[in-house]
């Protein structure tokens, strides 16, 4: 399943992973703005993909929009999901985010350190 990530990327989930999500997603309350919004765009932009026999899949003109996806691109690993950036933006995220990384506490990730 694609459907368009945070930060412009985009996220390719296994269909029983996203279907979680999707009734996470479905159970938060309609009357926040904020959830219904959420639902709507990950309804609206998600999109069922199969891998070809050489494992490749098809983004949607739409998703190459959204991710700004030109030329380079880089496909990285998120524990239960890809995402898949522009190579460019991937690389100025990081260098906006890597002191972030180095710099991150056990109470800003919930007890994982």
């Amino acid at each position: 399943m694609v459907t368009k990530g945070q930060d412009h990327s985009l996220a390719v989930y296994p269909k029983e992973e996203f279907t979680a999500l999707a009734r996470r997603a479905a159970a938060a309350s309609r009357s926040n703005p904020q959830a219904r919004a959420f639902v709507r765009a990950l309804a609206a932009g998600t999109d069922e993909q199969r891998p070809d026999a050489q494992g490749r899949i098809t983004l949607s003109a739409d998703h190459r929009r959204y991710a700004n996806l030109d030329r380079d691109c880089v496909v990285i690993g998120s524990v239960d999901f890809l995402e898949i950036w522009d190579k460019q933006a991937w690389e100025s995220y990081l260098a906006e985010h890597e002191e972030d990384y180095a710099q991150a506490r056990d109470e800003s990730l919930g007890g994982i350190f």
